[in-house]
């Protein structure tokens, strides 16, 4: 008997040493969620920090935080990627569990710290597609599967934006616009920053889609963080942004 249980025990031992704790069963989360963020050629220098410092301040804010810990499991996971060009994807921070104030901080830290990825063109397409693929392996389970891409212009580069939005809707996953606006005085290509009827227009017929999918527009990189907050909280809670009032 017990060598029967011996024998148990090993086998046990190794069916969990063949199947590591990602192949097993994912713990639950109330989101998966890629953040998505161009740093492309028109995203100079000061606006690449604007960007990445009001990423880190949004997460780490205190309704977001709240909203975060208000869901059943009191938890999300995010994973952080930058983009430009087709070919030019980069994990920043690969998936986190952020359950409470000390988590998110840590994130946010993580991404002030991370010298940037590239400068290229506007892959719109790829970076969701990548941003897909991040979701397919994600070490954590959630029934609500989010892209947020962040961009201050139309896609110029790799295959048509709608091919990729509409595989991703396929599969399920929502995909939700920050639309970064340009001044035409400061715009290098205005056609590409400021597109007929508008960028966010071109977002909305473009790029967003799936169950509640929104857009929120930044003023201004200096304004990222702002609209990220908004943007965060209303994505994690699943209210339309118009519901939304979020202090500074």
């Amino acid at each position: 008997m017990m060598h029967a249980i011996k024998m148990v025990m090993v086998l046990l031992s190794l069916a969990l040493a063949l199947f590591p704790p990602a192949a097993r069963a994912a713990e639950p989360v109330d989101l998966l969620l890629v953040l998505a963020a161009d740093v492309s050629r028109s995203v100079t220098e000061p606006k690449f920090r604007l960007q990445r410092e009001g990423a880190a301040a949004a997460i780490s804010h205190p309704e977001v935080v709240k909203a975060i810990t208000s869901g059943p499991n009191r938890r999300i996971a995010v994973c952080f990627v930058e983009w430009a060009t087709a070919g030019q994807q980069n994990v920043v921070v690969d998936w986190t569990l952020i359950g409470d104030s000390q988590s998110a901080r840590t994130f946010g830290d993580k991404l002030i710290e991370a010298p940037r990825s590239f400068a290229g063109s506007t892959a719109i397409s790829t970076a969701i597609d990548f941003s897909v693929s991040q979701l397919e392996r994600a070490p954590f389970a959630s029934e609500r599967r989010v892209i947020d891409v962040s961009g201050d212009g139309t896609n110029n580069s790799g295959r048509p934006v709608t091919d990729a939005r509409d595989d991703a809707l396929a599969k399920g996953i929502t995909i939700n616009g920050l639309v970064i606006l340009t001044p035409l005085a400061e715009s290098f290509r205005p056609e590409h920053t400021n597109p007929p009827g508008g960028l966010e227009k071109y977002f909305q017929d473009n790029v967003i889609g799936g169950f509640g999918s929104f857009t929120v527009v930044a003023e201004g990189h200096e304004s990222f963080g702002r609209a990220m907050t908004k943007k965060l909280i209303s994505e994690i809670a699943g209210l339309p942004p118009h519901q939304l009032a979020v202090a500074p």
